[in-house]
């Protein structure tokens, strides 16, 4: 064998090892173009298409703080000193606290019917909670007193499809939503509530475009009175007619369970730029069993008012009083310290039943 020999061997033994291990090699298929998430400005700040469809999307939420302390928001729990000695334990005053954290997912396309829509609100928080108990110590084997503690909570808050003027969810009732909630302040339904909560509903709203606009729903109620027990609902209807110096609301409300009505009228008046009016009257016989006439007695009246101090701060003021000599009143600050993040003191008063008493409370609030 001559060195030309060796080396055209050599040569082809190379070339038969490399296309083994070309036969062998990894091929890279070639990137896919991304679609990049769009923005979808149709419905206002926050909305961007899903890709791949054309159904906006807007992702929201917050969290929040809540500190109560007084009468009307505090706690109270017996001295845990005292009991773990075995002697009559002192009531000690206490905190309420609240840690909440929400999201809402919003979703809107257009149908040849109109805005198809479907909202989710739910949370999780973390409570400070009290209640009474037999504590049964060596000094006092009958000690019966208030207890403190902390609990954690789910809820699906709300539920709602929409198809042009027809809603179907689970959400507030009607009787609260075609008037409006009550005012501004965080503790809108102390002394005197206006709204029966949340339920099943059904419901249709008749929009003029002028300003007009007008629904009708039946709704399941909730609870073990209020649940309806039959196939007949209960039924709210109401209308509203909005323009800029302010709007007008009304809405009527049966309770099918126990054949009662009751209604509410509202009416809210811009002033000026900086400064909101509004005065809301019930009527319904309270103290009958009746799922919308949520007030003591025949009537019920709640007011309020909203000062824009500046684009930061806004003071909040409502009053309420109904047939049943009950009050209530909450004055409150919502301060914007930066772009998504609230502080809002407030003071209540309550006299309900012939107690009286004051409470305070302090929110903070990232909302996204």
């Amino acid at each position: 064998m001559n060195i030309k020999s060796l080396l055209l061997g050599s040569a082809a033994a190379l070339v038969a090892v490399s296309g083994a291990r070309a036969a062998d090699a990894i091929v890279v298929a070639e990137p896919e173009p991304a679609e990049y998430v769009r923005i979808c400005d149709v419905y206002g700040a926050g909305y961007f298409y899903i890709p791949g469809t054309e159904t906006c999307l807007k992702v929201g939420g917050y969290l929040r703080y809540d500190i109560g302390i007084g009468d009307n928001h505090g706690l109270k729990s017996l001295d845990k000193e005292d009991y773990f000695n075995g002697v009559a334990a002192d009531v000690n005053d206490t905190y309420f606290k609240r840690m909440r954290a929400q999201l809402t997912f919003d979703a809107r396309s257009e149908t040849e019917y109109g805005t198809l829509r479907g909202y989710i609100a739910t949370y999780y928080q973390r409570d400070s909670v009290s209640g009474t108990y037999n504590f049964g110590t060596v000094a006092d084997p009958e000690l019966v007193g208030p207890w403190s503690s902390t609990e954690s909570s789910w809820a699906l808050e709300h539920a709602i499809i929409q198809l042009g003027g027809l809603t179907i969810a689970y959400t507030d009732s009607l009787f609260e939503t075609l008037t409006d909630s009550a005012g501004t302040v965080i503790n809108d339904d102390i002394g005197v509530t206006y709204t029966p909560g949340k339920t099943h509903l059904i419901a249709y709203t008749f929009d003029a475009g002028n300003g007009f606009s007008a629904t009708i729903g039946v709704e399941e109620g909730s609870g073990v009175l209020y649940t309806i027990d039959s196939y007949v609902p209960h039924v709210v209807a109401g209308a509203s007619f909005t323009q800029g110096w302010g709007k007008i609301s009304g809405v009527i409300g049966y309770d099918s369970n126990y054949g009662e009505v009751a209604g509410k009228v509202r009416l809210d008046v811009n002033v000026n730029d900086a400064l909101t009016l509004w005065v809301m009257g019930g009527i319904g016989d309270g103290n009958e069993l009746n799922y919308y006439a949520v007030w003591e007695g025949d009537w019920a009246v709640w007011g309020g008012a909203q000062y824009r101090v500046n684009e930061k701060a806004s003071l909040d003021l409502q009053l309420a009083y109904d047939d049943g000599d009950n009050f209530g009143a909450a004055v409150g600050v919502n301060y914007e310290l930066v772009p998504g993040f609230n502080i809002r003191p407030e003071v209540t008063y309550v006299d309900y039943d012939g107690d009286d008493g004051w409470g305070g409370y302090l929110r903070f609030q990232r909302s996204f």
